[in-house]
C-alpha cells in the first residue's frame, strides 16, 4: 500500500506558525528544498514522524525575504544558508548565518538564473 505524502501549499505569513505546529507534534525536519520557477522560488519544508512524511510549500517572488525556521528547528540553518548561497534567497534570523560563505561556488548564486540548452527531455509520438 502506498501512503499519501501530502504537500500543503501555504502563504508565507503562515510559515512559522505551521512549522511550530509540526515541531510541537513531534515531527522532525527532514529537508528544505528550493527551486526557481520563472520569477518565483518554490520552497518545500519536509517533515517526518513515525514514517509519516508531510510537507509545507510556499511560492514567493524572487527578492522576497523569508524568516528563518532555525529558531524552531535548530539544524535548519544549513538548508537556509544553502538556499542563500545557491539561489540568493534572503533568510533573516538564521541562528548560524554564514552570510554567503557556507558554500564556495565559481558563480555567485549559481541556481538563481538557470538556463537550459534546449534539450528535449520528453517527446510525444
Amino acid at each position: 500500500m502506498i501512503e499519501d505524502e501530502p504537500i500543503t501549499t501555504i502563504d508565507q505569513g503562515d510559515l512559522l506558525a505551521r512549522v511550530r505546529t509540526y515541531r510541537e507534534a513531534g515531527f522532525r525536519l527532514v529537508q528544505i528544498s528550493c527551486t526557481k520557477i520563472e520569477e518565483t522560488f518554490e520552497i518545500t519544508y519536509c517533515f517526518d514522524k513515525d514514517n509519516r512524511f508531510e510537507s509545507l510549500r510556499i511560492t514567493v517572488p524572487v527578492g522576497t525575504t523569508l524568516p528563518s525556521i532555525s529558531g524552531i528547528y535548530w539544524g535548519a540553518f544549513i538548508y537556509e544558508n544553502e538556499m542563500h548561497d545557491f539561489f540568493g534567497v534572503e533568510v533573516t534570523g538564521i541562528n548560524v548565518d554564514y552570510k554567503g560563505n557556507l558554500l564556495k561556488t565559481a558563480k555567485k548564486y549559481p541556481f538563481s538564473n538557470v538556463t537550459f540548452r534546449g534539450e528535449v527531455t520528453c517527446q510525444k509520438k
